[in-house]
């Protein structure tokens, strides 16, 4: 009995060292609001999973590289982060450019991305997009 016991004590503590290793793949993410995106890079980061960036993460998607720690992140050659001011949609539906949404995005980036920004002149209307061998520069390549 102490056996079968002894033996469910460590089927279950690998499973849940396995969840908590598990990795959230991003691989087409067009972006959208920011706080839904905070909101659930918050609990991916208290989960303990990693994050591997294996195609385009745009938009709302990249502030994933501010929120979850940089050595629980990888990407892969196919790895494409696309940034671009905050706006909200104006009276006429035409997008309106948001400074403020802009800031928490500026303030959520790490310094490195912050300076990759600044020599593209900043979060602008249009899109940049961060790929290749820079973006494999500053993280870890997903083995």
């Amino acid at each position: 009995m102490r056996f079968r016991a002894a033996c469910c004590g460590v089927v279950l503590a690998a499973l849940m060292a396995a969840d908590a290793v598990a990795a959230v793949r991003i691989s087409n993410d067009k972006g959208g609001q920011i706080g839904p995106y905070l909101d659930a890079y918050l609990s991916l980061r208290k989960s303990g999973q990693r994050v591997i960036i294996d195609g385009p993460c745009l938009s709302a998607c990249t502030i994933v590289v501010g929120i979850m720690p940089r050595d629980r992140i990888c990407v892969t050659r196919r790895a494409r982060l696309g940034f671009h001011a905050a706006w909200n949609p104006g009276h006429d539906g035409r997008p309106v450019l948001s400074h403020a949404g802009t800031k928490a995005l500026w303030d959520l980036y790490p310094g490195q991305i912050r300076s990759w920004l600044k020599k593209r002149g900043g979060l602008k209307p249009r899109m940049v997009f961060l790929s290749g061998s820079e973006l494999m520069a500053m993280f870890r390549v997903c083995d």
